[in-house]
């Protein structure tokens, strides 16, 4: 077995038995991809069945030198995958990566802002032209369903559920959630189906795609990075953001006026209530007050 076979099994496994998106499958293919490159430039001849862990943390080593803790971290637990994946499959007996030290990274705690500032991004946009009219919904979108990027690009006309007030949004591993979506992002998308998206020709395979390009294809990750960055600068934002900071805003802001956590996690598409509670931690408020709210001495 060679590598690109290898890997090439792998993605398979990943699409099929595991479900997961395009953009975590084709991560994991990087953080091979790197190995590979790094037993190519050393001229070392290897099979992914033979390989053992002193030439893994050898080229973690070399990683680490170009690389921050997080990204190490991430890379150590791709390559775990691939070869828990080898063992599954009993091309291996054992994983290279069993004595591979993970690096203590911490817990990030996700950017957020503020109303205000969440307001003065969108008041910022142009509405002078029609992709104007287009940005201000998809961002206005994206808060008030707290999407992912992806899920925000690709979304239907067909998944719009106005009438029962939600939308209906595929998140990761394909799986499939209703989100209830605000009157006033409801308003947007109305406006810019009827105003913007009407007027244009949609590209086969995106007829049914909300959010499109003035070429009738879908918008990339890409583009709402650049629409937000640019943002960003008009209003002298210091903050780094990105499109998973009006997520992480969505979720704060939520708990900030007492939603519960559980009804969070369903909304984000969390599957475990461990990822939701990071905004826990963001809002620490929210812990003192349900003390003082529903604690029996109180």
């Amino acid at each position: 077995m060679n590598w690109q076979n290898a890997i090439k099994d792998y993605q398979m496994y990943l699409k099929i038995e595991r479900g997961l998106s395009k953009n975590t499958m084709d991560s994991y293919s990087r953080d091979l991809e790197k190995l590979c490159v790094f037993l190519e430039e050393n001229e070392i001849t290897i099979s992914p069945i033979a390989i053992d862990g002193n030439l893994v943390k050898q080229f973690i080593y070399e990683v680490a030198k170009k690389v921050n803790p997080r990204s190490q971290a991430r890379i150590i637990s791709g390559l775990r995958s691939f070869f828990d994946y080898l063992v599954f499959e009993d091309y291996r007996n054992t994983n290279p990566t069993d004595l591979v030290e993970t690096p203590k990274i911490g817990r990030k705690l996700p950017d957020t802002l503020s109303q205000d500032e969440i307001d003065a991004l969108i008041t910022a946009i142009d509405l002078s032209h029609s992709q104007g009219e287009r940005n201000r919904t998809i961002l206005e979108t994206i808060y008030s369903c707290g999407l992912r990027v992806s899920e925000a690009i690709t979304l239907k006309i067909s998944d719009l559920f106005f009438e029962e007030g939600f939308i209906r949004v595929l998140g990761k591993g394909n799986k499939e959630r209703y989100v209830p979506i605000h009157t006033e992002a409801q308003k947007y998308i109305l406006i810019y189906q009827k105003e913007i998206r009407s007027h244009i020709q949609p590209q086969k395979g995106f007829e049914d795609t909300l959010f499109l390009n003035r070429r009738g294809k879908g918008l990339t990750r890409q583009m709402i990075f650049m629409i937000l960055k640019d943002l960003a600068l008009k209003i002298d934002l210091k903050k780094k953001i990105s499109p998973h900071t009006l997520r992480h805003s969505f979720a704060t802001h939520l708990l900030q006026n007492g939603a519960d956590l559980r009804a969070i996690q369903q909304m984000l598409g969390h599957e475990s209530i461990t990822t939701t509670e990071v905004y826990v931690h963001v809002d620490k408020t929210y812990l003192k007050e349900i003390v003082e709210t529903f604690h029996p001495r109180k």
